[in-house]
């Protein structure tokens, strides 16, 4: 009798495989990011169609096979639809997928890493929050999830609000991330330490963060 295993998660990217299959990645909250074969899954009218596109969130059935697993059932709580009507969002979406498969790993402890996507793709939803405050924001707090956040660079002067709203992210909990706005002198700063960290400790060039500089400036 096969064993199956129910993960909680979001597939964070999906590839054609053959015909009809797919190759899905899903950071999951019980073992961190893992890779998971989902035959027929292409198909018209296969129960696994939508449930394999990226931001899929819900729980996921799966066994292990020798070197991956299967996903054989899908349970989605949340498609993001939101996200798929709206292309300046869905682009900060697709990034953020990204830098969260760059960051996790397999059987990693990622449940807050997992958290910090899920909250972050709902904020790009809420239509008073400026997507690139978001993204901002959700620069900041990856990197100190994982570890890699020296704290405000020391041989710059940063305005009172910005020292604030940086300790802020890096002491709220995920749920509470998104609940403060700031002025353009704030915005601006944030912009600066997130990019300047990020291309320090960041070695990968994510395809849909050039798309946005190139279309919006972000």
């Amino acid at each position: 009798m096969q064993d199956y295993t129910l993960l909680t998660g979001m597939i964070l990217k999906a590839e054609p495989i053959g015909e009809y299959d797919r190759r899905v990645v899903i950071l999951t909250k019980e073992k961190g990011k893992i890779s998971a074969f989902a035959r027929g899954a292409r198909r018209q009218g296969s129960r696994l169609l939508a449930a394999t596109d990226p931001f899929s969130f819900g729980t996921f059935k799966l066994y292990a096979g020798r070197s991956a697993y299967n996903l054989v059932e899908a349970d989605i709580s949340n498609y993001f639809e939101g996200l798929r009507k709206d292309y300046e969002s869905a682009y900060y979406g697709i990034y953020f997928l990204e830098v969260m498969d760059y960051y996790t790993r397999e059987n990693n402890d990622d449940k807050e890493q997992l958290k910090l996507l899920y909250q972050s793709l709902k904020a790009l939803m809420h239509e008073k929050f400026p997507n690139a405050l978001v993204r901002y924001i959700f620069e900041l707090k990856a990197m100190i999830l994982n570890g890699e956040f020296p704290g405000l660079p020391k041989e710059k002067s940063f305005n009172d609000s910005t020292i604030y709203a940086v300790d802020y992210i890096n002491r709220a909990s995920i749920e509470k991330l998104y609940t403060f706005t700031v002025n353009d002198t704030v915005f601006n700063e944030l912009k600066a330490i997130a990019d300047d960290y990020r291309k320090r400790y960041v070695d990968r060039n994510f395809k849909s963060l050039e798309i946005l500089d190139n279309m919006y400036g972000a």
